[in-house]
């Protein structure tokens, strides 16, 4: 059983998993909700029964950040040794083969940013407040913040996040692309559920491919990434829900089949 992240699932919206960070006030990320969100990230993505997964810190806040007293007592040692498993905890949710939509309110600076970017979208409130403040505690984002914002949004804007720390309000976000979509803070929920519901009757397998293979490709040059696409196209072809589709697109047209995640 884990304390502050769970992983929660219900009748009402089969086949979505909802990884909920829980650990009041602002949600601060310590080495034990780095742990816990490695290990229920790994239980989302090998369950069958879950086909999409929302990232969600409730309706007030997403994620304020590390947990900075933890770390404050740390010496060079320390960090060196407890490194790896921040990054992996914050990166956790990117390790998912599955879509993935993180559902932010609120604040989400720092490490609660660094776990947002992990996922395949961001849906937020009006409200919300991003940032990557670390700069101000004379360090950088440890956490894949370096990495992914500058994928997201591009250099030239990442160092300006990165070198400055300020914070970014939703509809700057939104223009920049460091999120994809923009609501009320009450329907910011429901609004990442409509975006997975999307996958949970979907081909499992060639979504899987779909997902590494942009990933992967998007590190890589062009002849190395169309490699990578060869590769896991063929593959689908060793699938059900490859001949399932194939059938039904020619016998009743496209989008009638009903994949068996096989």
């Amino acid at each position: 059983m884990t304390e502050f992240v769970t992983l929660e699932t219900t009748d009402e919206h089969p086949g979505i998993g909802t990884i909920r960070l829980n650990r009041p006030p602002m949600n601060a990320i310590n080495s034990q909700v780095q742990d816990e969100l490695i290990a229920v990230a790994a239980e989302a993505d090998g369950r069958d029964d879950i086909k999409a997964v929302v990232i969600y810190g409730g309706p007030k806040v997403f994620a304020a950040g590390a947990d900075i007293k933890e770390m404050q007592a740390m010496s060079y040692t320390d960090m060196s040794q407890a490194i790896a498993r921040l990054q992996g905890g914050l990166s956790a949710i990117a390790s998912i083969s599955k879509p993935t939509v993180a559902a932010v309110t609120g604040y989400a600076l720092g490490g609660g940013l660094e776990v947002a970017l992990g996922a395949d979208r961001r849906v937020v409130g009006d409200n919300a407040k991003l940032g990557v403040p670390e700069i101000l505690l004379g360090v950088i984002p440890g956490g894949g913040g370096t990495q992914r914002l500058a994928r997201l949004v591009g250099p030239a804007k990442a160092k300006d996040m990165v070198f400055t720390g300020r914070f970014v309000g939703a509809e700057e976000a939104l223009q920049i692309g460091l999120v994809d979509q923009v609501v009320a803070p009450d329907d910011v929920y429901e609004a990442a559920l409509t975006w997975a519901k999307q996958f949970t009757g979907g081909a499992s397998q060639a979504l899987r491919a779909a997902k590494l293979a942009i990933d992967q490709g998007i590190e890589v040059d062009l002849a190395t990434g169309l490699a990578i696409e060869r590769h896991l196209f063929a593959g689908l072809f060793a699938t059900e829900d490859r001949t399932i589709g194939m059938d039904s697109f020619v016998e009743n047209g496209p989008g009638k089949a009903k994949f068996v995640g096989k």
